[in-house]
C-alpha cells in the first residue's frame, strides 16, 4: 500500500473523501444494480433479455474486477501517454447523435475522457472503454476513483487538476463551464492536500478488487500528478514524434463546441457529469484491456451484450482503424465488429487526421486538424463483407453521415 505520510485535509469540505471501504455496505444494503458476466450460457441464465444482478463483494466471480479480467487480453504498446485527446473535432458528431435518436443501448469506446461526453449524450445502459494499452485502463481507473470521490463537476475537476476547491461547492450545480474552467485555471493546491487526495484516489482503487501491482500504482500517481501539474495546459504527447502546435490543450477540449455552436463536453452541465458519475458508482463503466484487432476482448464484449439482450448503440473507434489496416489487423477486426448486436440507428464514431493518407476529408472543419466522421453499424458490415474497404481512404469516405 502506498503511503503519502499524510492524512487527509481537516477542511469540513473535503470531508467526503473517504476509502470506499466505508462506503460500500450501504451500497450493498440498497442492492445497487450491476452488469457482470457470470460465466453462464444464456439457456441457464434463462430469456434472453437486459439481466442484472446485485451488487454483491467486489471479489465475487461477478464483480466489476472479475469481469475487467474475463472480457481483458494481454496488453499491447502505443507510442503516446494518451492523458488526453488530441482530436478537437471530437464533439462534431454530438448534434447527429441526437438527431439520430442514438440512446441507450451499450457504449463502447477507445481511449481517455472524450468517451464521457459520448456516454453523456447516448445515455447508454453500461458503456465499455476497450484499449491496447493498459495504462488506458489504469487511467480509468483514477477517473472512477475521482468520480468516487466528487459531489459534483467543480470537485472533481478541482481533484483531477489539484486546484483549491471554491467556498460552498453546491452553488457552482449551475454555472457554466467557462465559469467552472475559470476557477480551477490556477496554480495547484498546497502539497498536503495533493497528497491527501492522491492517498484517497488510492484507497478508492483498491477497493476496485482489481490485482494491482507497485508500477501500477506507481502509474496511476504519475497520471494524476502529470494533470497537476500541467493543469489546463496538459496536451496529447507522443514519445518518438514531437509534439504538433496544434494539439489542443485540455482547456480548450473542455470548453469546445459541437458544430451548432452548443457546448457539449460532458462537464458542461450539472446534469451531464452526473449521469456519467451514476454509471461509474455502479460499475457500469468497464475498462478492458484489449485490441480491437484482436481475438478476444471485443468478441467478448460483443457476445456479453448478445446474451444479455442490449445492441450497441455507439462504438468510437478514434483513428485505431488505420492501425488495424496498415498492420494487417483490419480483417479481424471487421469480423468483430459483424459479431456486435446493433440496430439501425448503431453508429461507429471514427477520427481522421488532415495529414497525408488521402488528403483533406470532404467532411472537414476549417481550422480542425481532426474531422470526426460516424457512419452505421450495418453500413460498415455490409462494405466489409463485400471486400470493399481495400484502403483507408475508401474506409473514412463511403457511407460517411453528413453530420451538418
Amino acid at each position: 500500500m502506498r503511503r503519502t505520510g499524510h492524512g487527509p485535509p481537516s477542511d469540513a469540505r473535503w470531508d467526503h473523501i473517504m476509502p470506499r471501504r466505508f462506503l460500500f455496505p450501504l451500497a450493498a444494503l440498497l442492492a445497487v444494480g450491476v452488469w457482470a458476466c457470470s460465466g453462464q450460457s444464456a439457456r441457464e441464465q434463462g430469456p434472453t433479455t437486459r439481466q442484472s444482478v446485485e451488487l454483491r463483494d467486489r471479489d465475487s466471480s461477478t464483480s466489476f474486477a472479475a469481469l475487467i479480467e474475463r472480457l481483458s487480453e494481454p496488453a499491447g504498446y502505443f507510442d503516446t501517454d494518451n492523458l488526453i485527446s488530441n482530436e478537437r473535432s471530437y464533439l462534431h458528431v454530438m448534434g447527429k447523435l441526437a438527431q439520430l435518436g442514438v440512446r441507450g443501448g451499450a457504449y463502447v469506446g477507445v481511449g481517455p475522457d472524450q468517451n464521457f461526453s459520448y456516454i453523456a449524450q447516448v445515455r447508454p445502459e453500461i458503456a465499455f472503454i476497450i484499449d491496447i494499452r493498459r495504462d488506458n485502463l489504469l487511467q480509468h481507473l483514477l477517473f472512477k476513483a475521482l468520480f468516487a470521490l466528487s459531489q459534483n463537476r467543480i470537485e472533481f475537476l478541482c481533484l483531477w487538476l489539484g486546484r483549491p476547491l471554491p467556498d460552498n461547492p453546491t452553488s457552482w450545480h449551475d454555472q457554466p463551464i467557462r465559469a467552472v474552467v475559470a476557477q480551477v485555471d490556477g496554480p495547484p493546491a498546497g502539497a498536503r492536500r495533493i497528497a491527501a487526495t492522491d492517498e484517497a484516489v488510492w484507497n478508492e482503487v483498491k477497493s476496485f478488487g482489481l490485482r494491482l501491482s507497485a508500477g501500477d500504482s506507481a502509474t496511476i500517481s504519475r497520471f494524476h500528478r502529470a494533470f497537476v501539474e500541467a493543469g489546463l495546459n496538459l496536451r496529447f504527447s507522443s514519445f518518438s514524434r514531437p509534439p504538433l502546435p496544434d494539439y489542443p490543450t485540455l482547456r480548450q477540449l473542455l470548453l469546445e463546441q459541437d458544430l451548432s455552436g452548443h457546448l457539449t463536453n460532458y462537464l458542461a452541465s450539472e446534469t451531464s457529469f452526473q449521469f456519467v458519475k451514476s454509471l461509474e458508482d455502479k460499475d457500469l463503466v468497464v475498462p478492458v484491456v484489449g485490441d480491437l484487432g484482436g481475438e478476444h476482448a471485443l468478441a467478448a464484449i460483443g457476445s456479453l451484450l448478445a446474451d444479455r439482450g442490449l445492441r450497441v448503440s455507439a462504438f468510437y473507434t478514434s483513428n485505431v482503424e488505420f492501425y488495424l489496416m496498415r498492420q494487417g489487423r483490419f480483417q479481424r477486426y471487421g469480423e468483430n465488429v459483424s459479431r456486435l448486436p446493433r440496430d439501425d440507428r448503431s453508429v461507429i464514431i471514427r477520427s481522421y487526421f488532415n495529414r497525408g493518407f488521402g488528403g483533406v476529408h470532404p467532411q472537414s472543419t476549417h481550422g480542425y486538424s481532426s474531422t470526426q466522421l460516424m457512419q452505421t453499424v450495418s453500413s460498415f458490415v455490409d462494405e466489409y463483407s463485400s471486400g470493399g474497404y481495400p484502403t483507408y481512404w475508401d474506409l473514412v469516405t463511403k457511407h460517411a453521415i453528413d453530420l451538418r
